[in-house]
């Protein structure tokens, strides 16, 4: 088959107007607006209307089509993906420092690869909060950060194993002088457009700002920051907008939730209200009753979609022997029998129907028994809903660092297999 390189500079344009969740769900909105989708407000009554409509969240996107040939009754198809990444995160008092350098004092998000954020050059992004209650979103999207490592010469057993205090040895250093209370939210509120005096809270957050690029000699490769997830957040939103036109057997959806890295127990997480409130309201805008709920989500499927390890080439041990995912095999379809991941049997086979009707290649993953299994929105999804879930992704290096490594033709390769299933 050929392979759409379009998607995936696509793909690198979404990453790099997303550094944050805030920004990722303002960058999918965006292009579903151009599909034809309209926001509406959780706090307005919705209407029956069919078409395409999304709601947004803080950090989460829940986006469906409505059908006209849809009844109250009429199962969901379910794309689920998560818009956060490990990271370093701003504290409440921002403005740190010690023996004449300026720091900004962070907290670590979730499972962080510590050594990766060293030495590199980092802005700084995510969303201020203003006294009228409304926010903005701000990006520095050039070097202004950077967590210096210790030279070899005052550490010379750290080829032998580098150990990391997190609350000493990640506080990044931006400048030199005393240290100025202040100082760092009067500079993003400057860069905001903002009087420093409207900001009363904020939700920032470092990125690496080295831009995505292709890699190797053929350019077979995607080396890029946040892979984890905003890969499958940019396929779905992809897969979404392309099929929301016309007579359709489901409705298709895009829920995109934060706090996956820390556990999704938040609003705007999977295993809060979010997604289920939307579906709920969507059938009784529709005049549905409890009773058509029940049909509903009894009929509803959900692909997790996430990303999973491709087999490293130089730690093959710590794979399992008989699967060894690799990059531009085509989405990987993930297994836990202990549910770590919600697949099973007959969720093998609606994965790979969608695959087949979309004549995609897929792969299978299941982790090493020696090594612990991480785990996705889809256990959770399945749980709080009741509703069919399948975990599956795309194969990556390096996951959790600040710069991953993915096939360049698997984003598209995914893309094309939701949309398949999307469509039913």
């Amino acid at each position: 088959m050929s392979f759409d390189r379009a998607h995936t500079d696509d793909l690198i344009a979404f990453l790099g107007s997303s550094p944050t969740p805030y920004h990722a769900v303002a960058s999918a909105a965006e292009r579903l607006e151009k599909a034809g989708f309209r926001q509406v407000e959780e706090t307005d009554a919705w209407d029956a209307q069919p078409g395409g409509k999304y709601v947004l969240r803080g950090g989460a996107i829940i986006a469906w089509y409505v059908p006209e040939n849809a009844g109250p009754e009429t199962p969901y198809r379910i794309v689920g993906a998560h818009t956060d990444s490990p990271n370093l995160r701003v504290k409440p008092r921002p403005d740190a420092g010690a023996h004449g350098w300026r720091q900004v004092a962070v907290e670590i998000y979730g499972g962080v690869l510590l050594n990766s954020w060293l030495d590199r050059d980092l802005g700084i992004a995510g969303r201020l909060s203003l006294r009228d209650g409304s926010h903005r979103l701000v990006a520095v999207d050039r070097p202004l950060l950077r967590v210096p490592q210790l030279a070899i010469h005052l550490d010379r057993q750290v080829n032998e194993g580098m150990t990391l205090d997190r609350q000493k040895h990640l506080q990044p250093i931006w400048g030199l002088g005393d240290v100025d209370e202040g100082a760092l939210i009067r500079f993003l509120a400057q860069e905001a457009s903002l009087d420093a005096d409207e900001v009363v809270g904020w939700d920032l957050m470092t990125h690496d700002v080295q831009p995505p690029a292709y890699l190797g000699r053929d350019r077979e490769l995607l080396a890029a920051p946040r892979l984890d997830n905003l890969l499958s957040v940019h396929a779905g939103t992809t897969a979404l907008a392309s099929v929301a036109s016309g007579p359709l057997p489901y409705i298709p959806v895009l829920a995109a939730f934060d706090h996956e890295e820390n556990g999704s127990q938040a609003d705007t997480g999977a295993m809060g209200p979010l997604l289920g409130g939307v579906l709920e309201r969507s059938v009784f805008a529709r005049g549905g009753t409890y009773e058509d709920r029940a049909r509903a989500f009894a009929g509803t499927i959900c692909l997790s979609s996430d990303t999973g390890h491709a087999v490293h080439p130089n730690y093959p041990e710590r794979h399992d022997p008989g699967h060894h995912p690799l990059p531009n095999g085509g989405p990987i379809l993930k297994v836990n029998v202990n549910q770590r991941y919600a697949t099973d049997g007959a969720g093998r086979g609606i994965f790979a129907a969608a695959c087949e009707r979309a004549d995609v290649p897929w792969q299978s993953f299941v982790s090493n028994n020696a090594v612990p299994c991480g785990t996705t929105i889809g256990p959770i999804t399945a749980a709080r809903h009741g509703i069919t879930t399948v975990d599956i992704g795309v194969a990556i290096l390096s996951m959790h660092s600040t710069r991953e490594l993915c096939g360049a033709d698997d984003p598209f390769l995914l893309a094309r297999a939701l949309k398949a299933f999307l469509k039913g």
